[in-house]
């Protein structure tokens, strides 16, 4: 079953008011993204915890489904390259509407791969 996934912008919010807001709802994690926050819960949990961050005052860009891979698999650089290759070829086609993928590339491997 897919992960819903509710991105809510910073403007000030700290991790741990969030976590007070939506921890009881439902939300499996609460993730940094850097100018926002990620809230992870299962998609049967997306409507509390979308009501608990309404409840708090708390506003969010947006609540959409997604598939979290329950365990990543490590590339070298040369998987990197082909699972980089299949990914643009895939997200080229028309008839592909979202690419899901579990690898994992250290900052290593990405700067080896470019």
């Amino acid at each position: 079953m897919p992960h819903r996934v509710v991105i809510v912008p910073k403007n000030g919010l700290t991790e741990d008011d969030l976590l007070l807001a939506v921890l009881d709802a439902g939300a499996e994690e609460v993730n940094d993204l850097g100018e926002s926050f990620e809230v992870v819960s299962e998609a049967t949990d997306l409507i509390p915890v979308r009501t608990a961050l309404q409840e708090a005052g708390i506003e969010y860009d947006s609540a959409d489904p997604t598939f979290l891979p329950s365990m990543q698999i490590p590339l070298d650089a040369e998987g990197a390259k082909k699972v980089f290759k299949l990914i643009d070829a895939l997200e080229d086609s028309d008839e592909v509407q979202n690419v899901y993928a579990n690898f994992d590339v250290s900052d290593e491997v990405m700067a080896e791969v470019g």
